[in-house]
């Protein structure tokens, strides 16, 4: 393995780590995305972009100066981790409310701190977890505490659980 490929598994591990931290959050929140989940989309993040800095140079020695776009390559991840985030919100009939979309931003937030690995930010990403973490579980529980929101709403959407 080239030290081009050490380094991109190092960025992928560290999102993941990044992303697991935050997924722990959910988890224990009991939330539909948790801890696999946002270890993927985060790695998954981090690895795209990573490799699409070896395209561009690999294109760039075969077919000449290109002229490219990082930024697609961001709005490309962030489409593709909108489905996942999309996929877990809910809408109840029962009471017409959206449930889980705290937990889509996460995702998103989580493929964001990904992004930010690959761009070689660490003491950015790390400090965006525990950011995160700390608004999902501290504004979370404020929002239980003096707003009634929360647990007991979520409950009745999916009584087998």
């Amino acid at each position: 393995m080239s030290s081009e490929e050490l380094n991109i598994l190092l960025k992928v591990v560290v999102a993941i780590c990044a992303g697991g931290i935050i997924g722990i959050e959910r988890e224990l929140a009991k939330k539909p995305a948790g801890i696999r989940t946002h270890m993927f989309v985060s790695g998954a993040a981090a690895l795209v972009m990573s490799l699409s800095y070896i395209v561009i140079q690999d294109f760039d020695k075969t077919f000449g100066k290109v002229q490219s776009d990082p930024v697609r390559v961001i709005e490309a991840i962030i489409v593709g981790i909108s489905f996942i985030g999309a996929g877990t919100v809910l809408k109840s009939e029962k009471d017409h409310n959206v449930y889980y979309l705290t937990t889509a931003a996460s995702i998103l937030f989580a493929a964001g701190i990904g992004i930010t690995v690959a761009l070689d930010r660490l003491g950015l990403a790390v400090a965006l977890t525990i950011l995160v973490v700390l608004v999902n579980s501290a504004v979370g529980n404020l929002e239980m505490k003096y707003m009634g929101k929360g647990k007991k709403h979520t409950d009745n959407v999916h009584p087998q659980n």
